[in-house]
């Protein structure tokens, strides 16, 4: 999936992706807070000199041993520097998600990072706004709320409503309640890249 940059300003470029370069970069923070969150240190990796890097950014970060996962947290609200947030979301993978045991030292060459640099959300009606490989989806009704990314659907082969059905579940919600009119469907586009060797980064 293709996604784009929030700038100063707030103005987003759906038609920029970040270079190579910037990807390793990104790549290189999340795996050092990995093994920092690991092995109790604080991250060592110095802050990446892409400007585009430095301006505020929103990320997921994935992590996955042997291809299944392993870890996943993110945030949606672009408040700090992306590589910062790929940073703290990155340690937060490897040591808070209530899902799993916190990654453990032995583990750290046998991780695979995935990271999803993610576009500002934006209201939708229903099934038929929802893209299947393009949008991510955020539903929330009341304190409630779910969020499932982009290459989720594709991965498991959903329909679009079969994607609202397990969001709203992943939200406490029944499966139908995307259809209430109390819930409120929200898509988002996210670039995703990491070190698998398809991706064409390695570290």
């Amino acid at each position: 999936p293709r996604g784009g940059f929030l700038f100063p300003g707030g103005a987003w470029h759906d038609d920029l992706v970040l270079d190579t370069d910037a990807r390793r970069a990104l790549i290189a923070v999340a795996r050092d807070a990995v093994a920092a969150a690991a092995e109790g240190r604080e991250p060592a990796a110095p802050a990446p000199d892409a400007p585009e890097l430095q301006d505020p950014g929103a990320a997921f970060v994935t992590l996955r041993r042997d291809r299944e996962l392993r870890g996943c947290i993110g945030h949606l609200a672009p408040g700090q520097p992306l590589w910062r947030s790929v940073q703290e979301m990155a340690a937060a993978a490897a040591s808070r998600d209530d899902r799993f045991d916190p990654v453990r030292p032995d583990e750290i060459p046998d991780l695979r990072v995935e990271i999803s640099v993610l576009s500002p959300r934006r209201r939708v009606a229903g099934a038929d706004d929802v893209r299947v490989g393009r949008d991510g989806l955020y539903v929330s009704q009341g304190p409630r709320s779910g969020l499932l990314l982009p290459q989720v659907a594709a991965e498991h082969g959903w329909t679009a409503e079969e994607f609202l059905a397990q969001a709203c579940r992943k939200a406490g919600l029944p499966p139908d309640a995307w259809r209430d009119p109390e819930t409120a469907i929200e898509t988002f586009t996210a670039e995703v890249f990491g070190d698998e060797p398809e991706s064409g980064i390695k570290n």
